[in-house]
């Protein structure tokens, strides 16, 4: 599955950063029994060929080519077994939202040459971290986290692709800059040492059409690119709205529960 990634290379967070980021914190349902990780994978490919044939319809729909989008396989609460089976699938790109669990599976799918979003809120003092294993930053809403990631980038020597998260809702509450800072933080990210821009992100508001939502942010995203013509990504789209957010130029989808299941709640 080919990404379109630039700079380096595509539902939430324990608070939304907008969750798949499909919205649930919650773990998987365990197999039955007698499961063994041949019908895991069978769960899995059935999973992958229905977003797969949804992804080809709103292509169609769109008048898009399927080439133009990059899959991004959420994972999260889901165990590092799953993800090597994503990847024998042919997926690339695998998404989570919590950084103890993403930097152990990291670290434990080193061997897959994956490529490592990172989709949930960021605190500062997580940014070490997330900036020796993340690939691509789809969270980035605040100038001192762009701060804190350039800092940790260059010192570990590497180069992370950044998202600006836009809030929709004009609430940054739950996680985003307001459509009126994004310009100013995507100049402060381009920036940055150690840091490439890549583009946006958002969530659709709750309550809200997700295709009225995805048309702002495909505005949004276009200025950004006026003022950056290298930041081509939009990242929107996750297991319920994916046909919306392509028909409104979404490049990066991110999905969880249509790929692995429905999880049950997560209990710390």
């Amino acid at each position: 599955m080919r990404s379109v990634t630039p700079g380096t290379g595509d539902e939430h967070p324990a608070a939304p950063a907008g969750a798949d980021g499909d919205g649930s914190a919650d773990r998987p349902a365990p197999a039955g029994a007698d499961a063994t990780p041949a019908t895991r994978r069978d769960e899995i490919a059935a999973g992958l060929a229905r977003v797969e044939a949804e992804i080809a319809e709103a292509c169609r729909a769109a008048g898009r080519h399927r080439e133009e989008l990059t899959l991004v396989a959420v994972s999260k609460t889901y165990p590092a077994s799953d993800v090597r089976l994503l990847a024998g699938l042919g997926i690339t790109d695998v998404g989570e939202n919590r950084d103890q669990e993403a930097s152990a599976k990291a670290r434990d799918c080193a061997d897959l040459g994956l490529r490592w979003h990172f989709i949930g809120q960021l605190q500062t003092n997580k940014a070490r971290s997330v900036a020796g294993y993340a690939d691509v930053v789809h969270s980035v809403d605040r100038p001192r986290l762009v701060t804190a990631l350039s800092r940790e980038a260059l010192a570990a020597g590497r180069r992370i692709t950044c998202l600006v998260q836009v809030a929709l809702d004009g609430d940054p509450a739950r996680g985003g800059a307001r459509p009126e800072e994004v310009e100013a933080l995507a100049d402060a990210v381009a920036g940055a040492g150690g840091l490439a821009l890549g583009g946006v992100m958002a969530v659709a508001p709750l309550g809200e059409d997700p295709g009225r939502a995805f048309a702002r942010l495909r505005e949004i995203a276009r200025s950004v690119r006026d003022a950056h013509p290298e930041a081509v990504v939009v990242s929107a789209g996750m297991s319920g709205d994916l046909s919306q957010a392509i028909a409104n130029g979404a490049t990066h989808l991110r999905v969880g529960t249509a790929l692995l299941g429905r999880r049950k709640p997560f209990v710390r």
